[in-house]
């Protein structure tokens, strides 16, 4: 597990996760869990990049692997992005 960084000027971070649980509720947001982490994540609906993201967080919890999430900033539950590792 790595500690959040850093990602560009601006003040998100990014840290290696492992999906551990999504909750899909039909509210503004899908609950995303993880191994790392006691917090509840958020990724909203309106987030325009929602359905890719929300692929990539299925398929590393199906394949049981970390990928990278990037959050808006060091103590935010909301996902900006992620990246497969």
């Amino acid at each position: 597990m790595s500690g959040p960084r850093p990602r560009g000027e601006g003040r998100q971070f990014s840290r290696e996760m492992t999906v551990a649980r999504i909750r899909e509720r039909n509210d503004a947001a899908v609950e995303v869990m993880f191994l790392e982490s006691v917090r509840i994540y958020k990724l909203y609906r309106q987030h325009p990049a929602f359905d890719r993201i929300l692929r990539l967080l299925r398929d590393t919890l199906e394949a049981r692997r970390a990928l990278t999430v990037t959050l808006a900033s060091v103590d935010s539950d909301v996902i900006e992005g992620a990246e497969g590792s």
